[in-house]
């Protein structure tokens, strides 16, 4: 059994036409909040806070109880051996405690977990067999159904998973393309990196990945071009110039003097490449990427920060 929160909350059974999709709003918002705090004793002003926000009912207190009860009559009974390995015979899933209620896995898991597992897993081949890092940060991917926590509200601990799980999504996207071109892949995945693009707009690493494509493909010329649309869209919508490392790669691809661009229908070795350049060169790159990720995540961090206490 699995708890889906990568799409419209649902939990799928041990059959594969098993899945069952909370009817309401607040049944969605109730298990999206215990599914993110799995393992957690979850207080009922903080699930009312996030079924209600700013406008509880009156009966807050047994509207919540009332809405615990539907969703403890919604989750199947575990099938026999699928207990929380603590020796009780009967594994109960919603569990009210003295300071609120948690929500049990016991041997489930959920999609996100499985996600992250397969993520970390893609990126530690992508070093040493790109190919390989490429089939499992797809697997990772399919298993998004649609926006993370789809349709479970809009309180803050379900909007604040649902951009963490986003941006983790995105990251992996990058992580992929990165691995594909590595793998000299350029010419299947150029397509769905200009899609990227434009779904994305102001994301620079989307850029720097269709950039560097086009480039493997030999289009030095639309690489270019990519960039220009790049900082016109960064100038008009947020005021800022393109960052270090997509102005970087501009010229790099306008002079061909990065090595980890690779040469159009070349080896490194046939362009007369050292390998410990090529080496020194993408792990240069690799430096300059996850600094910039590791800004990005602590920025949207702080924001989210900002955010919750200014909502309180």
């Amino acid at each position: 059994m699995e708890f889906g929160i990568l799409g419209p909350v649902q939990v799928f059974g041990e059959r594969a036409d098993m899945r069952i999709t909370p009817a309401g709003a607040k049944q969605r918002a109730l298990l999206g909040t215990l599914v993110v705090k799995a393992g957690q004793v979850v207080s009922p002003d903080r699930l009312v806070d996030e079924l209600w926000g700013e406008h509880p009912p009156a009966n807050a207190a047994n509207a919540l109880q009332t809405h615990i009860a539907r969703l403890r009559r919604l989750l199947p009974v575990p099938a026999p051996g699928s207990g929380s390995g603590s020796g009780e015979s009967h594994h109960e899933w919603l569990v009210t405690r003295p300071l609120g209620y948690v929500l049990r896995l016991g041997r489930a898991g959920t999609d996100a977990q499985r996600f992250h597992r397969l993520t970390a897993r893609g990126r530690s081949l992508a070093g040493t067999d790109p190919a390989r890092s490429a089939e499992v940060l797809r697997e990772a991917l399919a298993l998004w159904r649609g926006p993370a926590l789809e349709g479970a509200g809009r309180g803050t601990i379900c909007s604040t998973e649902a951009s963490l799980l986003e941006e983790s999504r995105l990251v992996t996207l990058e992580t992929l393309y990165d691995a594909c071109l590595r793998a000299g892949r350029a010419g299947e995945v150029a397509g769905e990196l200009a899609e990227l693009t434009a779904s994305h707009p102001l994301r620079e690493r989307f850029y720097e990945l269709l950039m560097t494509a086009l480039y493997q493909c030999g289009r030095q010329a639309e690489a270019l071009g990519v960039y220009d649309r790049a900082r016109r869209r960064l100038v008009h919508d947020l005021g800022v110039e393109p960052g270090p490392v997509l102005r970087g790669r501009m010229e790099s691809i306008r002079h061909r003097q990065d090595p980890a661009l690779g040469e159009t229908g070349e080896t490194e070795g046939a362009a007369g490449l050292h390998p410990l350049g090529a080496e020194v060169a993408r792990l240069r790159h690799q430096i300059e990427v996850l600094s910039r990720q590791q800004r990005e995540l602590t920025d949207r961090f702080e924001q989210l920060a900002t955010d919750r206490a200014a909502s309180r």
